[in-house]
């Protein structure tokens, strides 16, 4: 299995390559091993301190080394499922454990593993009994809680506007969560999150801690834009602009990327969110139906609307008479979302216009080639390319499954995350700076 023992030293651990014939060894592990081969790591004793005195100890237990690997083998193969494939063995005091690879985006929580894409898909809300403090439920199941629980229970968001507003909350979210996907794990895995291009310093620090309490062992921000570019399959590498319009749940990204970085980004506090609360306004101030947020959120999958559409549709919406209180129901159509939603729409394309105000000719003339490319669930509304092509008079291209390139991108940026700064990337001093 190991190869004639090449011994370097990479953080205070000694290195010792395998030969890519292991491959069916340990399918469990290394199940899309390169042809370089996987690592084993060998810790030796404390006393055990020059590299010589190693070559001498790795030679020695060589045949130990192959007998726990083929008892990993055989440990793994029924675990093959839940394992990632991107691994790395480490055998320290006989010892094996498994380094995991997650990518996480907040807002709409969605998870991914390498090699295995997205696992996850969960809103971000979390029920929780307020006598006990104890954790309900989270995601779709604490989502369709919302405005049906008892006095004992609560069904809330603890992310608004892109970042945390409720910290316990969302530790504990996030905890439920990586319980979930990472399971047989020993070792604590590493996380990508995205976060929108308008986070302070503070709510950075916010996430990097939350997610350290939820279990994770190192912990890399990610800008929503640039993971958006990635999941969407978009070419930033060379000297050329390209604007990415990433609409998720509670920001609006705009940014504008250029060989691998951003050049320029904007955040905007109204998404989804702010069209569900536009939405319950208009029904209430024109219907005098109070409703809920599941049915704002029904009412804009169906017929929702920013710009006209061909045909009308419509959808009969139950709820609360304001001044009765009992059950009444109405029949809305979609020139009714059209008027509901306009104003928050706007918003996003004058953003957009605004991006474009404030960067270089050069770059403005690469993105009139090329082209606005939108993403993220609100983006998937009927007519928001359409509007945003009208206010800026540039063509507007809606990404392939929108809803899930933030996620796609954060997965794809783990081949890289050894290169990536850990901690605070500082996205908002960045900004001043260059202001």
């Amino acid at each position: 299995v190991l190869q004639e023992p090449i011994i370097t030293m990479r953080s205070d651990r000694y290195v010792v390559p395998v030969k890519a014939e292991c491959k069916g060894s340990i399918p469990g592990l290394v199940h899309d091993i390169s042809a370089s081969g996987a690592t084993v790591f060998i810790e030796p004793m404390a006393a055990v301190k020059a590299n010589n005195e190693l070559r001498e100890l790795a030679a020695k237990e060589k045949t130990e080394i192959e007998r726990i690997l083929a008892e990993l083998s055989a440990e793994c193969a029924a675990h093959r499922d839940d394992i990632s494939t991107d691994y790395e063995i480490l055998v320290e005091l006989d010892l094996i454990f498994a380094k995991a690879k997650l990518s996480y985006k907040l807002n709409c929580q969605q998870a991914s593993i390498e090699g295995k894409g997205i696992v996850l898909r969960e809103p971000a809300v979390i029920a929780l009994d307020k006598n006990t403090g104890r954790v309900l439920q989270v995601g779709a199941a604490a989502r369709n809680m919302l405005g049906r629980t008892p006095g004992n229970v609560v069904a809330t968001r603890p992310l608004r506007a892109g970042v945390i507003s409720d910290y316990e909350l969302t530790a504990q979210m996030l905890t439920e969560m990586v319980r979930g996907i990472v399971k047989h794990a020993i070792v604590k895995p590493r996380m990508i999150i995205s976060v929108p291009s308008g986070i302070t310093e503070v709510e950075e620090r916010a996430v990097l801690q939350a997610a350290m309490e939820a279990g994770a062992r190192r912990v890399y921000l990610i800008e929503a834009p640039l993971a958006s570019a990635f999941g969407a399959q978009v070419d930033i590498t060379p000297a050329e602009g390209n604007m990415v319009v990433d609409i998720g749940g509670g920001t609006t990204d705009v940014g504008v990327l250029s060989l691998s970085g951003v050049a320029h980004s904007s955040s905007l506090p109204v998404a989804g969110i702010a069209f569900d609360e536009a939405i319950i306004k208009y029904v209430l101030r024109h219907y005098g139906i109070l409703i809920g947020e599941n049915t704002a959120e029904e009412i804009k999958l169906n017929i929702g609307c920013v710009a006209p559409r061909p045909d009308m549709q419509q959808m009969v919406v139950k709820g609360r008479d304001v001044q009765t209180g009992l059950a009444k129901e109405a029949v809305v159509t979609s020139e009714d979302m059209l008027e509901a939603l306009r104003r928050p729409a706007r918003q996003i394309a004058d953003e957009v216009a605004d991006v474009l105000r404030q960067i270089t000719p050069e770059l403005v003339s690469d993105i009139q080639r090329n082209g606005i490319v939108l993403t993220g669930g609100g983006s998937q509304l009927w007519g928001m390319d359409l509007l945003i092509q009208e206010r800026t008079g540039m063509k507007c291209m809606l990404a392939d499954d929108a809803d899930s390139c933030v996620a796609y991108g954060c997965g794809r940026a783990l081949e890289w995350m050894n290169r990536m700064q850990e901690g605070t990337i500082n996205i908002a001093r960045r900004r001043q700076l260059k202001d």
